[in-house]
């Protein structure tokens, strides 16, 4: 079977961040404080002196992110959370963003209010579908790396339809828990144009699954398996055991 190669605009693609392994993440906790007060006046959290986040405070997704989203936007909570989780932003044309190797980052990208977040790099971060949550918002993100997340997986994947009209990158290597009837929900993100589904050990076959998805999305690159791998051989092509004796 000829397979078709896609052309793809990789001089629109948004380059990852420059960084070596992926960051260590936080679990989402319930039990973390808040890393904003709602009460908080804003002339604390001023440019000149930002104040850093230690390992020991979480944004949760239900209190403090609905803070910050009303008082910031969606676009500011969503970075923060990111962030928090040890993950990366990046804001329409400016530079990627991520904490430093203690997880502690600075406040001023909260200056970029009216500015739309385009890219997120989770990779390696505890996110889960709850977490999910404060992405859904970013009316304009183009590029979403999720690889080697633990807890990221079917259902996660069913929740992703609100970007589709945004969302051109989508990377989910070796997250462990994602198979075929994940994969199956990308067929709301008809703006994909890149995809990566390499490195799946849920997906059974990973060659047939690659196939279907190409199929399923055909302006989009998939990268992943050989289209011939995990395919069954017929009984013709089978290999034949050349260390047996033949019977008589």
């Amino acid at each position: 079977m000829k397979r078709r190669s896609l052309s793809v605009p990789w001089r629109q693609r948004v380059a990852l961040p420059p960084s070596g392994s992926p960051p260590s993440c936080l679990p989402l906790e319930p039990s973390c404080s808040a890393a904003w007060s709602p009460g908080a006046p804003v002339e604390t959290q001023h440019e000149e002196q930002p104040r850093p986040l230690g390992s020991n405070q979480c944004l949760r997704p239900d209190s403090c992110f609905t803070s910050l989203e009303e008082r910031y936007g969606p676009d500011i909570a969503g970075a923060a959370f990111v962030l928090k989780q040890g993950g990366a932003v990046k804001f329409q044309d400016q530079e990627w963003i991520r904490p430093n190797k203690h997880g502690r980052f600075s406040l001023k990208f909260l200056k970029f209010q009216n500015v739309p977040v385009e890219a997120v790099d989770a990779s390696g971060c505890a996110i889960n579908y709850h977490g999910l949550r404060s992405l859904l918002p970013l009316k304009e993100l183009r590029s979403l790396w999720l690889r080697h997340c633990p807890h990221v997986d079917d259902w996660c994947l069913s929740r992703l339809h609100p970007l589709a009209g945004s969302l051109q990158e989508l990377s989910l290597a070796g997250c462990p828990h994602i198979s075929e009837r994940g994969l199956a929900c990308l067929h709301h993100l008809q703006s994909l144009c890149w995809l990566d589904i390499s490195d799946l050990p849920a997906v059974s076959n990973p060659g047939l699954t690659r196939i279907l998805v190409e199929e399923m999305l055909p302006s989009c690159q998939v990268l992943g398996a050989d289209w011939t791998q995990g395919l069954r051989l017929g009984p013709e092509q089978q290999p034949r055991d050349t260390a047996s004796p033949s019977p008589a």
